[in-house]
């Protein structure tokens, strides 16, 4: 879940809200009716540019907090109740991203941990003469000098990435091969080709994230295709270990040094940015050798614990998520946490959908949902397009404000450094198809970030209308109300409701194969879409990506194996979770003082699939969790 920093009037602890009355936005979309158990486990992705995945630490406090000012608050997304009467304390989270840890529980039911680096012997073995192409001997090392290895080791850190590192080959064609091999296989990243300069042959080393040694280089011819042991599995499964990066960032990451296109890796839930996080990945016949040499040159990530399988990995499969937490800077005493965090256990959290599903800019993600819903292009292309307040890379302000003056793709996209953002693939898009052709255009847009938009709309929607059951009903289940029975919702008599609890209940996500509750929050449904120009019977759009099944996802959930310490330390740049790679690294873990300045609340829980550790931390604090928000706690805690 991504935290974000803004400003607003500070939440009272334990202070309950009201809900507003008119709500404008929902999210979701599916093409069939089910069980809401998205792959996501509450950290659905927002597209952005490489140049902003570092946002939060590029500005100060008291910049991002102004930035934010226009932010959105959890009342803007339906967020307003909660479920235990326990008096709720003020604490910082996510003030350092080592603050969230997550580790991946996989679908055999283990927690996933970084805990080797090293090659397995097996792998080894297997590789034969029929793998040649893909492995580098050891031999080939004495290959290259060390000043050589020093020339490539600085290429492939980044540093002078658009220039190149010449090596004076053989004439023999064969050595050439072997000092080609080596050069790829142990430093992931560099690209080689022979030139022939004054009747010598030379290979000329490039990093193939260099726009100027890509240019120079042949790169049309597609990458060799290797041969792989038949006894081998076709997959490399690896654990990632990643600080302060989404999934995809990572993905696209390891694409680009590998050479390979993303889609070759599958997983089985994107994890959040403003953490640390551990999951398995698997890519298509990659060696685990080649996998490890990365370690050598990237920056916040690493890989782990390799193995061959014959399959790739479904978004899904996993059981869910263990959480670890810090929660800073916390008020409450040890008595108030206490119940705090009993209730938790006990009764559990509104299932909200967290803040991230909702994007962290003054035009939130779900009115381009909406528009699209209203088959509103013009207006969809205008929301994306059109200069906002608030937290903006410069670079996005001024392809926005040429957007405005121009209206002209082209020019606005030169303004862009990097083009895979979701403004660069629309105005690419809108240059290539022209603006009288948004749809198509909106389809360069990748599928997974175009169905977020809608998805947040269904969000929306669902959050406003469980606040209303619980204002309503409280915590029990009444006649009207929906449960699951198998894959399919069910209307509770008065009878059918004496014998089922709170935790039962099921609410629909709007869609054409849904049914709805038939109290009267189920007609709520069909008043918030209709205020929005929205026809709940008709939920059918005339683009099928956008048509909208619905789903049923429950209205509380649960932690389990929940755990928790207050702590003290003095440091407040001091780390206070012992990450796996610290202790790969064998570092020692954090120490705590009993008379420290400080006072923080760690805590651990497991939860299901597209569920929001957040909601649940929210319960505790009974704080509002924005960016706004916390931004606001965290500028006057440093200040």
């Amino acid at each position: 879940m991504e935290e974000s920093k803004p400003e607003s009037a500070a939440v009272q602890p334990g202070e309950k809200r009201g809900c507003p009355e008119d709500e404008e936005d929902v999210e979701a979309v599916t093409k069939r009716a089910r069980v809401e158990d998205e792959h996501e486990n509450g950290t659905p992705q927002e597209a952005t540019s490489d140049a902003e995945e570092d946002e939060e630490e590029d500005c100060s406090g008291e910049r991002f907090a102004d930035m934010m000012k226009h932010g959105l608050t959890e009342l803007d997304v339906g967020i307003c109740k909660y479920v235990s009467d326990h008096q709720g304390f003020s604490g910082i989270l996510k003030e350092r991203y080592s603050d969230f840890v997550v580790n991946e529980i996989s679908k055999e039911g283990k927690i996933v941990h970084l805990n080797d680096l090293s090659v397995p012997k097996e792998v080894e073995e297997a590789s034969t003469a029929e793998a040649a192409d893909e492995e580098t001997p050891t031999s080939e090392c004495s290959l290259l000098t060390e000043e050589q290895k020093k020339q490539l080791g600085e290429l492939q850190m980044f540093k002078n990435k658009e220039s190149s590192v010449s090596i004076e080959g053989d004439q023999s064609k064969e050595k050439r091969t072997l000092v080609h091999k080596a050069i790829k296989v142990q430093f992931p990243g560099l690209e080689t080709k022979t030139e022939e300069k004054d009747g010598r042959k030379f290979i000329v080393v490039y990093h193939v994230a260099g726009k100027k040694a890509l240019a120079a280089a042949k790169t049309s011819a597609a990458p060799r295709k290797h041969s792989w042991p038949k006894n081998r599995g076709s997959y490399c499964h690896f654990v990632l270990y990643k600080e302060n990066k989404d999934t995809m960032d990572a993905i696209n990451v390891l694409s680009k040094f590998l050479r390979l296109r993303p889609n070759m890796f599958s997983y089985m839930g994107t994890k959040d940015k403003r953490a640390v996080t551990v999951q398995e990945i698997a890519v298509l016949k990659i060696t685990a050798e080649r996998l490890g040499h990365l370690n050598k040159c990237l920056m916040n990530l690493k890989l782990g614990n390799f193995s061959y399988k014959n399959h790739p990995l479904k978004l899904g499969e996993l059981q869910g998520n263990r959480f670890t937490v810090v929660i800073r800077n916390i008020s409450g005493t040890d008595d108030q946490v206490h119940q705090a965090l009993l209730s938790l256990k006990q009764t559990g959290f509104i299932n909200y959908y967290g803040m991230q599903r909702f994007g962290t800019t003054a035009v939130p993600t779900y009115q381009v949902g909406r528009a699209i819903l209203k088959n509103d292009w013009k207006l969809v292309v205008d929301l994306i397009l059109k200069p906002r307040p608030g937290a903006e890379k410069e670079f996005l302000v001024r392809c926005r404000e040429e957007w405005a003056k121009t209206q002209d793709p082209n020019a606005a996209l030169k303004k862009l450094p990097n083009k895979r953002c979701v403004e660069g693939q629309l105005l690419r898009g809108l240059s290539q198809y022209g603006k009288n052709n948004i749809v198509t255009a909106f389809g360069l847009i990748p599928r997974n970030n175009r169905l977020m938009y809608i998805h947040s709309y269904q969000s929306l929607v669902w959050n406003t209308m469980v606040s209303r059951r619980i204002d309503a009903f409280g915590l029990n289940a009444v006649e009207g109300d929906l449960v699951l029975r198998g894959l399919k919702a069910y209307v509770l008599s008065a009878e059918d409701a004496k014998s089922h609890s709170i935790h039962d209940i099921v609410m629909p996500l709007p869609g054409f194969d849904v049914i709805y509750p038939t109290h009267h929050v189920g007609k709520g449904y069909k008043e918030m879409l209709s205020a929005d120009g929205l026809d709940i019977d008709n939920m059918r759009h005339k683009i099928k990506d956008y048509s909208l099944a619905g789903a049923y996802r429950r209205v509380l959930i649960r932690p389990t194996d929940v755990s928790w310490d207050v702590i003290r330390y003095d440091d407040p740049k001091l780390s206070l979770v012992h990450t796996d790679f610290e202790k790969i690294e064998n570092k020692p873990a954090p120490v705590w003082k009993e008379e420290g300045k400080y006072r923080a609340l760690r805590l651990e829980f497991s939860l299901p699939p597209s569920t929001y550790a957040t909601m649940a931390i929210r319960e505790v604090l009974k704080l509002d969790t924005s960016i706004k928000k916390q931004t606001q706690l965290n500028t006057t805690w440093f200040n």
